[in-house]
């Protein structure tokens, strides 16, 4: 049976009308800080919805609209229309449920600014004379024994032992039944850590992918009686949870990052794009005050805007690709972690990338040694800048950033420096005047649960 790859509003009603246990539509669609929004409608209800739009209140939903301009409309597109592969049951009923992104409209059947996905999508539109957009995600994660403390479950490392690696199976096996494709898991460096590497694909499709595959882990962990935490750095000390992105950009089936003898002239305007503006984009990458205490010396995260191939504590890496794989050409930006808004994230980074392009940037040397180790006056001399050491470094930056401001729009870029402001008092509120490098009970309070 057909759970996913439907093409129009046609083939997926039929394919309802056939599937009477499929009860339920969930619309999902992500708020302005990339955090799971959703609503149900009975089946029965989609294909008005595919016509005129379900009507929701987006008051209350963070970053959308104001109360007296809340009247906000979902427009489902069938293309992300999913069944969910498992059962839901109560007090002996089962029934299926679906899922579907879509486009968010306003009462007046404008495009609504504040939708996150929708930037995404017009990004992308807009850049694809310089090439598509493919990302391959390494989604990393600690599985604890609940959201109010990070208590750890296994004392595995990089590649070997540890325990419920049966979390990441299952979660697979789900992902694989909505035509998710993985390219491998395996146990992370830290102790009750894990990692799911997602295939390469176009941006748009990964974006909705790795939401569904953060939504699955986590129901999969409640399900097993533990917890699933995307949290940058819920434990001082260890390593940190990030979300290397592998990037290329394609045009006519083919990789435009590759030429003959290794990386393009394009891939290294782009690698440069992200350099020169990877402080103004780390706000959008690095979103949380509790994501700085992960980009730290130390801990395999990036701190300098650097780039290498072997240099795991620069911003940029170029993976070696074996003979005959020319096709896998790519680089690897280490900085965003998983808590992130992953749309506005893949937005940021086309953005700034395509800039280098436009600009005709030209690549700075690669830094093959331990940056970490580096003195002060060595980095000054080969003109190694550093990433925002914190929150309100980063906000500051992006404030002043006019490629953000266009990116992103008015609406989004305003409701996240809000947002941002908010944030950053309330640590301080917390912890006093001195930023604490260590991470923080209120972090822990605040952001374990829902991150």
């Amino acid at each position: 049976m057909k759970n996913f790859g439907f093409k129009d509003e046609k083939e997926v009603l039929e394919v309802l009308k056939e599937r009477k246990e499929v009860k339920f539509v969930r619309m999902i669609f992500p708020d302005v800080l990339g955090r799971e929004m959703s609503f149900c409608i009975p089946s029965e209800e989609l294909e008005s919805a595919f016509k005129n739009g379900k009507g929701f209140d987006g008051s209350s939903v963070e970053g959308f609209a104001r109360i007296e301009e809340s009247d906000l409309y979902f427009f489902p597109d069938p293309k992300t229309f999913r069944i969910l592969p498992w059962d839901y049951q109560l007090e002996g009923v089962s029934w299926k449920e679906a899922i579907v992104f879509g486009k968010i409209f306003d009462s007046k059947g404008n495009e609504f600014p504040g939708d996150s996905r929708r930037i995404l999508e017009k990004v992308l539109e807009k850049t694809k004379e310089y090439g598509e957009l493919f990302v391959g995600p390494e989604l990393e994660f600690y599985i604890f024994k609940d959201e109010k403390t990070p208590e750890l479950l296994d004392y595995g490392g990089y590649f070997h032992g540890g325990k419920w690696g049966e979390i990441r199976k299952l979660a697979q096996i789900y992902l694989a039944q909505m035509g998710i494709e993985i390219d491998c898991d395996h146990h992370e460096v830290g102790p009750s850590q894990h990692e799911i590497d997602l295939k390469f694909n176009n941006a748009l499709s990964i974006a909705d992918s790795v939401m569904i595959a953060k939504y699955v882990l986590k129901r999969v962990a409640r399900n097993a009686g533990v917890y699933v935490s995307f949290m940058p750095k819920p434990i001082t000390g260890m390593i940190g949870t990030g979300m290397h992105l592998h990037l290329s950009l394609w045009k006519n089936g083919k990789n435009l990052f590759f030429e003959k003898g290794g990386l393009s002239e394009i891939a290294k305007k782009y690698m440069m794009g992200l350099i020169k503006y990877g402080r103004e984009i780390q706000l959008v990458l690095n979103q949380w005050v509790n994501s700085y205490k992960r980009l730290v010396p130390g801990f395999e995260a990036p701190v300098y805007l650097a780039w290498g191939t072997r240099n795991r504590s620069a911003y940029i890496r170029v993976p070696e690709v074996p003979k005959g794989k020319e096709r896998s050409t790519r680089i690897e930006i280490r900085s965003p972690d998983p808590a992130c808004n992953i749309y506005l994230a893949f937005a940021a980074i086309q953005a700034a990338g395509v800039q280098g392009i436009k600009e005709n940037l030209k690549l700075i040397p690669p830094q093959e040694r331990n940056i970490y180790k580096m003195t002060k006056e060595e980095m000054k001399k080969l003109k190694i800048a550093t990433l925002t050491k914190n929150l309100k470094e980063a906000l500051e930056i992006f404030k002043k950033s006019k490629l953000m401001k266009e990116t992103l729009g008015d609406h989004i870029f305003q409701k996240l420096i809000q947002n941002k402001e908010i944030e950053w008092q309330k640590y301080k509120k917390s912890v006093g005047k001195k930023y604490q490098k260590e991470v923080s009970p209120y972090e822990i309070k605040e952001y374990l649960p829902v991150l």
